[in-house]
């Protein structure tokens, strides 16, 4: 462990060179009018229509909205007062650029906490800002992530100060509550941090009932049940699990996200080695990346569960690391820290702002789908390509701005609170995706939605080989087209899919 002297001209250096790294994370935000996570639009139709409130027929018809007080809530509870100030798209595009920016500075609180200084540690953990859990759009969970390292700052900074057991408990009580409703998983990596750092300071088994503040979210789950305590593995869990390690920095080039990823483990081995890592919050990165292995992929319905916990046990790995290098060699190695986080957030920020520019000509279809319409979004989605498809919800944006239908909702029973009056099961999420090989021919002849639509709105890279029966094309840009359709069933609007 480091020793608390007096900081030196290169900690305030290293200070300035995070605290900037924190504040410029939110640049792929900035140069993008649509953020670019392949979930976000999604996200953007339930609060569309959870803020509309039944005002909009179409929105009525269609849809249904029931608030429920679960472990999933944080950015559903922010946009209300978001969209009243910016309005909903804009309201949204500041909250995602808020995220990465509290994380960035939530990681150099928890390194200051810890040392009373910024370390290297602060810059090595930062690419972590940027995980795949952010690039999807897993925004309830990347919020609650950044409540939970203010929060663990917090807990250190207390226990530094000697606070009393009680006046701890009587502002853990709350902020794990509100951690627990920004997302669950954030709540549980709050648990281990502060078990980790428990156990690493006291090094007695008392230290395993510290986190006991912590567990209210446990009374209001079983007092307040809201979803499912389903749980699964999925097919082939062993092939997925491999998968998802390699994908722990995946973004736009396979060759810098897997040289990156190798690059972080050699930091973390190699300081493991040499007893640079401090048990604070190693004991913590130790047990995440266990639990990576032992947790399902589905919980309660939501996705991931083990993939978030990668990588964000990586960002505790890096973030553990207790590296003080001789003053001649500072200078180098800030520059290569920042240097390596700079180059990967240059990526996403240019991806960002090419397909932002993309969507935009894409969106151009709304204007030929009529306000309340039926639309089946097919989005092709090809295996081989390694970046993130930015475009799988985009038809999710025919309900914020047409009040339509579509099928590109996250909308399960029992565990969404969004759902779809009509439509029916062909309509779920993800069955506008068109999981396809390069080789594959995009048939469209028989895609499923389209027996219940009234326009078919088709997203990619490569035209359709078919299309349904009685389709005519009304409008064609690049990599999109809409169709209006002959309906497949003559039941009356207001009941067909019913």
């Amino acid at each position: 462990m480091q020793s608390t002297s007096v900081p030196t001209l290169a900690d305030r250096r290293l200070t300035w060179a995070a605290l900037a790294l924190a504040v410029l994370s939110c640049l792929p935000v900035l140069v993008a009018r649509y953020p670019q996570m392949s979930d976000y639009p999604a996200h953007l139709a339930r609060y569309a229509v959870m803020l509309d409130g039944g005002r909009s027929a179409d929105l009525a018809r269609y849809y249904s909205f029931q608030w429920a007080w679960t472990g999933n809530l944080g950015v559903d509870i922010l946009i209300r007062p978001f969209a009243a100030i910016f309005g909903l798209e804009g309201g949204g595009r500041v909250i995602t650029g808020l995220i990465p920016v509290l994380t960035g500075a939530g990681l150099v609180a928890v390194d200051y906490a810890l040392r009373r200084r910024v370390t290297l540690s602060s810059l090595l953990s930062m690419p972590f800002v940027w995980s795949p859990m952010m690039l999807i759009g897993l925004l309830n969970y990347a919020l609650g992530q950044a409540g939970a390292l203010w929060a663990f700052a917090l807990w250190v900074e207390m226990d530094r100060r000697k606070t009393g057991t009680l006046t701890r408990a009587l502002w853990f009580v709350p902020i794990g509550l509100l951690v627990w409703l920004g997302h669950i998983s954030a709540w549980g990596v709050l648990g281990v941090l502060v078990l980790g750092y428990e156990l690493a300071m006291r090094r007695h088994w008392i230290a395993l009932l510290a986190p006991w503040p912590l567990l209210g979210p446990v009374v209001v789950m079983k007092l307040l049940p809201g979803t499912t305590s389903a749980f699964s593995y999925g097919a082939y869990w062993w092939i997925y699990k491999q998968a998802i390690w390699l994908k722990a920095m995946r973004d736009v080039y396979h060759g810098l996200d897997y040289t990156s990823l190798i690059l972080v483990l050699f930091i973390f081995i190699v300081a493991l080695l040499i007893r640079r890592v401090d048990a604070r919050l190693g004991l913590a990165a130790g047990l995440l990346l266990v639990l990576t292995i032992a947790v399902p992929r589905h919980i309660s319905g939501g996705d991931y569960a083990d993939y978030r916990l990668i990588t964000t046990g990586l960002m505790v790995c890096m973030l553990a690391v207790d590296w003080r290098l001789p003053a001649h060699m500072q200078k180098g190695a800030l520059a290569l820290a920042a240097g390596f986080e700079l180059l990967r957030l240059m990526v996403t920020t240019v991806n960002w702002h090419q397909d932002s520019s993309r969507m935009e000509e894409m969106l151009v279809a709304l204007d030929h789908i009529p306000q309340g319409a039926r639309v089946a979004s097919a989005v092709l989605v090809e295996r081989e390509h390694w970046p993130l498809n930015h475009f799988e919800h985009i038809g999710a944006y025919a309900v914020v701005r047409r009040h339509a239908l579509t099928n590109a909702n996250f909308a399960v029973p029992h565990v969404h609170m969004l759902q779809m009056k009509q439509g029916g099961p062909n309509f779920d999420d993800p069955s506008q995706r068109l999981l396809l090989t390069h080789k594959q021919p995009v048939d469209l002849a028989n895609f499923a939605p389209a027996h219940e639509a009234d326009y078919l709105w088709y997203v990619g890279a490569r035209e359709p080989d078919s299309l349904p029966a009685g389709a005519v094309v009304i409008w064609r840009g690049r990599e999109s087209l809409v169709a209006r359709l002959v309906r497949w069933n003559a039941a009356p609007p207001e009941t067909a899919g019913n």
